[in-house]
C-alpha cells in the first residue's frame, strides 16, 4: 500500500505539431477536469502524480499536479490507461483548457472522460497490485496509436485536507508595543510609532501593504497576501477576497445575496446564519479568514520588530455596525492579539494627518478604499480630535470601480463575438488586468489592456485588446463618484454644515487618488483636497499613533459618534430608536418598558441598528431577554433598561425593575439567534395590531409579552 502512495511525475510527449492539432486528435480524451492516457504501467487510483504533456516541438501545453482517478483494462477487459483528475494547474495549462472547454461541450466537465472505446473504468484503489520496483525509463501507447515517451520519478505533490484556524481558548497577553492594523478590504498594513514618527513595517517580501487574500494550496496550506493573490488567477475557488464586506452580515440579507454572486469562491452560512467560506473540505467563519491576515501582521510586526507583539489598535470602516465590530475583536483574538482599540478609519486617517501639529480645523475625511467608502467631518483641537457627523456605503469601493471596466469589455466581447464571457479563470485575469489599468489611468491618459487566450471561438484562442482611455474611464465610474458626494452631502447636512464651512479635505484609500475622485471634490467643496497624508498609509499610521498615545499616556482624546442609530423593534413591525445615529461616543440612554400581562415573568426584545423605520430592513444585532420578573397585574411591573456604548461603538444592555422592588433582573443579550429565529420574530411583530398597541399604552405588548 506504501507504493501505491508514493508520488510520482509522467512527462508525456506527443506527436502533434500544435496545439489545435492536439485538440483536434486527442480532444475527445480531455476534458477541463483531467485527461485519460493509455497506458500498459498503470498506479492505483489515488496515486498523486505531476503531469505534464508537451507537443512534438517539446512546447508544454499541460503541466498540473494530479491524482489517478480510475483505471481501465487491469483485468483484461478493454484497453489499460488510467484517467487523471486535475488538482492544479499551471496558468497558461489552465487557461488551454479553459478554451478547450469553450469550444467542446464535453470538455467542460470537472472530471476526466471516460472514453467509449477503453472498456469499463475501475475507481478502487485496490484496482492495481503494488507493482515490482520500475525502470527509470517506460513507454505508453497513446491514443494516437504512437509511442510516447514516459519518465517516472518521485516528487509530485499531495492534495492534503484543508487546515483548521486554531482558536485560542484566553485572551492573549498584553505584551510588547501596540501596533496599528489597517484591516482593509483589498489591503492590509501594519505600524508602529518609532522616534515619535509612524512608519509602516514592511512584510517578508518587503513590501509595505499586505493583499487581504487568503488562499488554500494544493498542499493544503493556508497561504495569506501575494502568494495567495496569485492564486485568485490560476485557481480563483481556491482563494479569498473582499470578504471584509460581509464580516458580521447575515448569510441571507439581501445584500449579501446580491454581492455573493460577484465572487468566484464559495460563501455559505455557518449555524448561526453568518457568512462563512468554503476552501477545500473546510468552512471558514470570516472572522477566522480574517484572523489569518491579521496573525501575518502579526508575525511581520514581531520579526521587524525583534520583540514579541501581541498589542493592537486595529480599524474599521466607521460604517461597521456594532455586530461588525465584534466580529473585528474576535477575529483579533483568534490572531492572538489583544485588541486595545477599535477606531474608525476616517479617525485614525485624520489622527495621522493632525497628529502633534496642534491645529484647529474642522476637516472632512473622505475614505474610499478597496471595499467600502466613508465620509466624516471632524473638529481637531490640538489633541482632541471630535467627529461630528459620519456616513458611508460598506458596498461602495474600488472592486466596484474594477467590475464596471470588466462589465464594459464583457459587453463589447458578446457584441463582438456573439458568445458570452463566463469563465470563472478568464474573468479573474480581466479583472486583474482592468485594475491595473485603472490604476495607470490616475498617471497616465491611457492604458493598454491586453489579455490573451480568453475563449474559444469557432475553434480559435481569441483575445481581448482594448486601449482605455482616462476619459472613458470617467464616463464609466462618474455614476460610482457621483455616489460618494451623495454621502458627503448628507453627513454635512445631518450637522447643518455647509461645504464652504469645511477647512481641509481628506483623501484616504487608494481609490481616492483617482483624477475623476479629486475633481469631484475640488468641484463640491470649492477647493482642492489636502495632499498632507498617504491616502494608502494614513489609516495604519493613524492606528499606530493612537496605539502609541493609549501607551504612553499622552492624553490624545477621540470622541467619536455612533454611525446608525441603535433600538428596539415595535408592534407592527416598526423601529423605534433608543441611541440617535452621530450621537457623540460613549453614550449612555435609558428606556423603560412594562409588562403586558398578568404575573408576566419575562420581556423580549431584539435589537436593531440602522436609520430604516422598518425593523426587518435595519441590521439585526440580538435579543435581550428579561426574565424572574416580579409577578402582578400587568402594567404594574415596569423595568428600565440602560442602553451603554463605549467609544468603540460597542453596546452593552442592563435591565432594573423600577416602581418598588428597583432591582435588577436577570438579562441576557444574545446575537446568536439564526435568521430564521429573527424573521419570525419579526413576522410576530408585524402580526402586532397597531389598535391593540395603542389599548395597551405607546409600547404595548412586545415579543412574547
Amino acid at each position: 500500500m506504501a507504493e501505491r502512495q508514493q508520488p510520482v511525475a509522467l512527462s508525456v510527449r506527443l506527436p502533434f505539431a500544435s496545439p489545435e492539432e492536439f485538440l483536434q486528435r486527442y480532444g475527445q480524451n480531455l476534458s477541463k477536469g483531467g485527461i485519460y492516457l493509455r497506458s500498459k504501467a498503470l498506479k492505483a487510483p489515488g496515486t498523486t502524480v505531476t503531469l505534464e504533456i508537451k507537443l512534438e516541438s517539446g512546447q508544454r501545453v499541460i503541466y498540473a499536479s494530479s491524482v489517478v482517478s480510475y483505471v481501465t483494462g487491469n483485468k483484461g477487459e478493454g484497453v489499460p490507461g488510467m484517467g487523471f483528475k486535475f488538482i492544479t494547474l499551471a496558468g497558461a495549462s489552465r487557461r488551454f483548457l479553459e478554451s478547450a472547454a469553450a469550444a467542446m461541450p464535453h470538455a467542460r466537465s470537472s472530471d476526466p472522460p471516460v472514453p467509449k472505446s477503453v472498456g469499463p473504468a475501475d475507481y478502487s484503489p485496490e484496482a492495481v497490485a503494488p507493482p515490482a520496483p520500475a525502470p527509470s525509463q517506460e513507454h505508453a501507447t497513446l491514443p494516437s496509436e504512437e509511442a510516447g515517451h514516459l519518465v517516472v520519478a518521485s516528487g509530485a505533490q499531495v492534495q492534503a485536507p484543508a487546515p483548521a484556524v486554531e482558536v485560542p481558548a484566553e485572551a492573549p497577553e498584553r505584551k510588547g508595543p501596540i501596533v496599528g492594523i489597517d484591516l482593509g478590504t483589498s489591503n492590509s498594513a501594519v505600524s508602529v510609532v518609532r522616534d515619535g514618527k509612524a512608519a509602516l513595517l514592511r512584510g517578508k517580501d518587503n513590501q509595505p501593504i499586505l493583499p487581504s487574500v487568503v488562499a488554500l494550496t494544493p498542499q493544503g496550506k493556508l497561504v495569506v497576501g501575494a502568494p495567495a493573490k496569485a492564486m485568485t488567477l490560476t485557481n480563483p475557488r481556491a482563494a479569498v477576497w473582499g470578504f471584509k464586506r460581509l464580516l458580521g452580515r447575515p448569510f441571507d440579507s439581501p445584500d449579501v445575496q446580491e454581492l455573493i454572486n460577484r465572487f468566484p469562491w464559495e460563501v455559505v452560512p455557518t449555524e448561526v446564519g453568518d457568512c462563512a467560506v468554503r476552501l477545500g473540505d473546510r468552512v471558514y467563519r470570516l472572522e477566522e479568514t480574517s484572523a489569518v491576515i491579521l496573525r501575518e501582521l502579526k508575525e511581520i510586526a514581531t520579526l521587524r520588530l525583534g520583540t514579541p507583539v501581541s498589542r493592537a489598535v486595529i480599524t474599521v470602516p466607521a460604517w461597521y455596525n456594532e455586530k461588525q465590530r465584534l466580529a473585528v475583536r474576535e477575529a483579533g483574538r483568534i490572531a492572538g492579539l489583544y485588541v486595545e482599540r477599535i477606531v474608525n478609519e476616517p479617525t485614525a486617517a485624520a489622527l495621522a494627518y493632525g497628529y502633534g501639529r496642534k491645529l484647529s480645523k474642522r476637516v472632512l475625511v473622505y475614505d474610499l478604499g478597496g471595499g467600502t467608502f466613508d465620509a466624516s467631518v471632524l473638529e481637531l483641537n490640538d489633541t482632541v480630535y471630535e467627529v461630528v457627523s459620519t456616513g458611508g456605503d460598506n458596498f461602495l469601493g474600488g472592486i466596484d470601480f474594477d467590475n464596471t471596466i470588466v462589465a464594459h469589455l464583457k459587453a463589447d466581447f458578446e457584441q463582438q463575438h456573439g458568445q458570452l464571457l463566463v469563465d470563472r479563470v478568464s474573468l479573474g485575469r480581466v479583472t486583474d488586468a482592468c485594475e491595473k489599468a485603472k490604476i495607470l489611468l490616475s498617471t497616465a491618459t491611457e492604458a493598454k489592456i491586453h489579455v490573451p487566450f480568453v475563449a474559444m471561438v469557432k475553434g480559435k484562442p481569441v483575445d481581448i485588446e482594448e486601449t482605455l482611455t482616462r476619459a472613458r474611464l470617467t464616463d464609466l465610474t462618474r455614476h460610482l463618484v457621483d455616489r460618494t458626494a451623495t454621502v458627503c452631502q448628507e453627513v454635512l447636512q445631518a450637522r447643518n454644515l455647509r461645504a464652504d464651512q469645511i477647512d481641509e479635505i481628506i483623501l484616504v484609500g487608494g481609490q481616492s487618488k483617482a483624477p475623476l475622485v479629486q475633481d469631484r471634490i475640488t468641484v463640491l467643496f470649492g477647493r482642492q483636497p489636502s495632499s498632507g497624508v498617504n491616502p494608502d498609509e494614513a489609516v495604519a499610521m493613524g492606528a499606530a499613533l493612537l496605539g502609541h498615545a493609549l501607551q504612553e499616556q499622552e492624553g490624545v482624546l477621540l470622541i467619536d459618534v455612533l454611525p446608525m442609530s441603535i433600538g428596539i423593534g415595535l408592534p407592527g413591525g416598526r423601529f423605534h430608536p433608543i441611541i440617535p445615529r452621530n450621537t457623540a461616543l460613549p453614550a449612555t440612554r435609558k428606556h423603560r418598558v412594562s409588562t403586558t400581562r398578568d404575573d408576566q415573568e419575562e420581556i423580549e426584545l431584539s435589537i436593531f441598528q440602522g436609520e430604516s423605520p422598518t425593523a426587518k430592513a435595519n441590521a439585526y444585532l440580538g435579543t435581550f431577554m428579561m426574565s424572574e420578573l416580579t409577578k402582578a397585574p400587568r402594567g404594574s411591573v415596569t423595568v428600565e433598561l440602560t442602553f451603554e456604548l463605549n467609544n468603540e461603538c460597542l453596546l452593552a444592555i442592563t435591565a432594573r425593575e423600577v416602581e418598588g422592588s428597583d432591582r435588577e433582573v436577570k438579562a441576557v443579550f444574545s446575537t446568536q439567534d439564526t435568521p430564521e429565529q429573527v424573521k419570525k420574530r419579526i413576522a410576530s411583530l408585524e402580526a402586532e395590531k397597531i389598535a391593540e398597541t395603542k389599548k395597551k399604552g405607546f409600547f404595548g405588548r412586545l415579543f412574547g409579552g
